[in-house]
């Protein structure tokens, strides 16, 4: 049965889109489609939650979003350009599950590596106050083996936040978090979107859906506008 899909309301300042997305993966018994022709658009400034069962395509969505997989159709336009490659950090940030961070690097030095590769100013001052924000202030000093990886989570957020970016995309940026940590996380991600950066999560917390401007519902491989 097909997913219940409304139409797709336009934005026209969008500075993230989809048009038609589809992607499917190799299985024994033929290809597996997974996204089946996504269409979605986040304005700057704009929080926007994404939903949906487990496997049901959030993160194969995610990935062609921020160029680390290419669709079988469909385009993904970012900042204006369509994308072919993974973007600039400072067009698209990124907080994936797997996180991503460099061992031998210290979590100071993780969040700081967008501003270190494109030769900002100010860089200690800004990773500084990130990771504060974060609650990890305190562990800047330590490599990622040295802290849990919910501390982890909150370094790779602020990797990704401190780029101030025109897009940021965070894939489950609660699920390794103890209770009292969420608070910090949510805040972070709410300023970055209120500074002008269009934020999209994937998310299934409620407490996530509750600071979002929309929310969205990935159901059998497409968006379903008519459960937002």
């Amino acid at each position: 049965m097909s997913a219940p899909v409304s139409d797709h309301p336009t934005i026209d300042n969008a500075v993230l889109s989809a048009r038609g997305l589809t992607r499917a993966f190799p299985h024994p018994d033929g290809p597996l489609p997974v996204l089946r022709g996504v269409d979605l658009d986040v304005a700057p400034g704009e929080l926007v939650t994404v939903s949906g069962r487990s496997g049901s395509g959030k993160s194969a969505l995610f990935a062609l979003l921020c160029g680390f997989d290419k669709p079988d159709t469909g385009t993904v336009t970012v900042c204006g350009t369509v994308l072919r490659a993974a973007p600039a950090w400072s067009d698209c940030a990124v907080l994936p599950q797997a996180l991503g961070l460099a061992a031998e690097l210290t979590l100071q030095e993780n969040a700081a590596l967008p501003l270190r590769l494109t030769g900002q100013s100010d860089v200690e001052d800004r990773v500084a106050d990130v990771l504060g924000e974060l609650g990890i202030g305190h562990l800047g000093d330590r490599y990622p083996t040295e802290v849990s990886y919910g501390q982890q989570q909150r370094a790779a957020l602020a990797r990704a936040a401190v780029a101030r970016p025109s897009v940021l995309l965070a894939d489950e940026p609660t699920a390794h978090l103890d209770h009292g940590s969420v608070p910090a996380v949510l805040g972070v991600l709410r300023r970055v979107a209120d500074a002008g950066t269009a934020v999209l999560i994937a998310t299934h917390h409620d407490q996530v859906h509750r600071i979002a401007d929309r929310r969205l519902s990935l159901v059998e491989g497409r968006i379903d506008y008519s459960a937002t």
